[in-house]
C-alpha cells in the first residue's frame, strides 16, 4: 500500500545559501539611490538600528538621524524603567555568564514609568532626529497614546512574532485599523515570515512590516521554541506579498528585514531579495557609540518563565561612521555597508533599490568558500 504524506515541506534559504547575480551591466555606484521611505519620511539610507537595549538610546537615536537612517528607541527596555539607564547597563556588562539571566529578569521586572517615555520621547525630539519607538503588542493600548502625545514620529509594533489576527478568550486583542485611527502617526508591524501573514498585515492599513522570526545574533527563539524561517526565503515570501497587495490596492508598503546580518553582502541579499531596508542589531552593538559597552542582549531573554535570547560579546569593533560609510579597517564585511549597498547595486546595473529588487538570485552553498582555502586555514 502506497503510504500517502502528512507533510510537504518545501526548502528555504539564509544568506549564506544564495549569491546576487552580476547584472549585464555596471552603473556608477556613487549615482545609486538607497533612499528608504516610510509614508511622509524619507531616509538617506534604507538601515534602521533595532529596538534594543544595547543598541538604541536617545544618543545613537540622534546620531543614526544625522547620519540619514533611522533608531527605534524600545519603551519596555532599560531606558524608560530606569532614572539611571547608563548604571543599569554597565552592571548587565559586567557579571558572569551564570548570572545574566537572573540579572535580567530582575532588571525588567521593574515598572515602565509613563514620565520616562515622555522624557526620552522629548530629548530624541530637541535633537532634531526622527523619534521612532517600539511596544509590543500586549502594551500598544496603553503606551501609544503616551508616545503620540510625547510627540513621537513613528510607532513600531514589535514582538517574536505578529499577527493581524489574535485570538483570546480573556481580552480584545489590538485591532490596527483602530490604532491607526487612535493615533497620528506611521505604524511599523513585526515580526512575520510568511506570504499569508505578511499580506493579511498589509490590508490593516500599517506603514511597514519586519520580516525575521529568530536569526538574530542574541535571539535563541529558533532553539527554544523551534519557529522561524531563514531570511532570504522569508523576505522574498514577504516582498511578494507586498507587491500583490500594491496591485490590488495601489498602496505600497515597504517591508524591513530583520536581523541575522553580519557583513555588508547579507544586506545586499537581503534588497536582492525583496526587502526596501534593514534592520540591524548586532552589528550596531559593536559601535563605540552603542549603549551596550560590547555586548548585545535579546530583549526575550528577561521573559520570567521562557526565556528566549542569551547576552553576546560583540566587542567594540569601530564607530557608527565607520560601521556605515567607512573606511575599513577590517576585511569581514562588518564596516562601510553603505559602500558595499552602492556597489553591488552597481554590479548589478541599477539605480535604485526597487530595481535591484529585479536582480538575479541563485542558490549557492559554496559562496563563502569557494576557493578560499587560504582563509579558512587561518581562522
Amino acid at each position: 500500500m502506497a503510504m500517502s504524506q502528512f507533510k510537504q515541506l518545501r526548502r528555504s534559504y539564509g544568506f549564506d545559501e544564495v549569491a546576487i547575480v552580476p547584472g549585464d551591466i555596471t552603473t556608477n555606484p556613487d549615482q545609486t539611490n538607497i533612499d528608504f521611505k516610510i509614508e511622509n519620511f524619507t531616509f538617506s539610507i534604507p538601515i534602521i538600528a533595532s529596538a534594543m537595549d544595547a543598541v538604541t538610546d536617545v544618543n545613537f537615536a540622534t546620531l543614526m538621524s544625522q547620519v540619514g537612517g533611522l533608531a527605534v528607541l524600545n519603551l519596555e527596555g532599560i531606558q524608560t524603567r530606569y532614572d539611571n539607564p547608563q548604571e543599569i547597563l554597565t552592571e548587565i556588562t559586567q557579571v558572569s555568564d551564570a548570572e545574566i539571566t537572573p540579572l535580567l529578569q530582575k532588571v525588567y521586572s521593574q515598572p515602565i514609568k509613563g514620565n520616562l517615555i515622555g522624557e526620552r520621547i522629548q530629548a530624541i525630539k530637541q535633537s532634531g532626529a526622527v523619534c521612532a519607538v517600539s511596544v509590543a503588542p500586549a502594551n500598544t493600548k496603553r503606551l501609544a497614546p503616551i508616545t503620540a502625545e510625547a510627540g513621537a514620529d513613528i510607532l513600531v509594533v514589535q514582538s517574536t512574532v505578529t499577527s493581524a489576527r489574535h485570538i483570546s478568550k480573556s481580552y480584545r486583542g489590538l485591532i490596527f485599523p483602530e490604532l491607526r485611527k487612535s493615533i497620528p502617526m506611521p505604524i511599523i508591524v513585526g515580526n512575520c515570515v510568511s506570504y499569508s501573514a505578511c499580506f493579511e498585515l498589509l490590508g490593516t492599513g500599517i506603514s511597514g512590516v519586519l520580516v525575521g522570526v529568530g536569526p538574530g545574533a542574541a535571539c535563541t527563539t529558533r532553539e527554544v521554541l523551534g519557529v522561524g524561517v531563514p531570511q532570504i526565503t522569508a523576505t522574498i515570501d514577504c516582498a511578494a506579498a507586498r507587491d500583490k497587495y500594491l496591485g490590488e490596492s495601489g498602496r505600497y508598503v515597504p517591508i524591513i528585514t530583520d536581523g541575522g546580518f553580519r557583513k555588508g553582502g547579507d544586506l545586499c541579499k537581503a534588497l536582492a531579495a525583496g526587502a526596501d531596508a534593514v534592520m540591524l542589531g548586532s552589528i550596531f552593538a559593536q559601535a563605540k557609540e552603542a549603549p551596550g559597552l560590547g555586548y548585545h542582549w535579546g530583549m526575550s531573554h528577561p521573559h520570567p518563565a521562557l526565556p528566549r535570547g542569551t547576552r553576546i560579546k560583540v566587542g567594540t569593533k569601530g564607530t557608527l561612521e565607520q560601521i556605515l560609510f567607512g573606511p575599513a579597517s577590517v576585511t569581514d564585511g562588518s564596516q562601510n555597508l553603505i559602500g558595499a549597498i552602492r556597489t553591488a547595486m552597481g554590479i548589478c546595473g541599477v539605480l535604485t533599490i526597487q530595481e535591484m529588487h529585479k536582480a538575479e538570485m541563485v542558490i549557492a552553498p559554496a559562496i563563502t568558500t569557494e576557493g578560499k582555502s587560504w582563509q579558512l586555514s587561518a581562522t
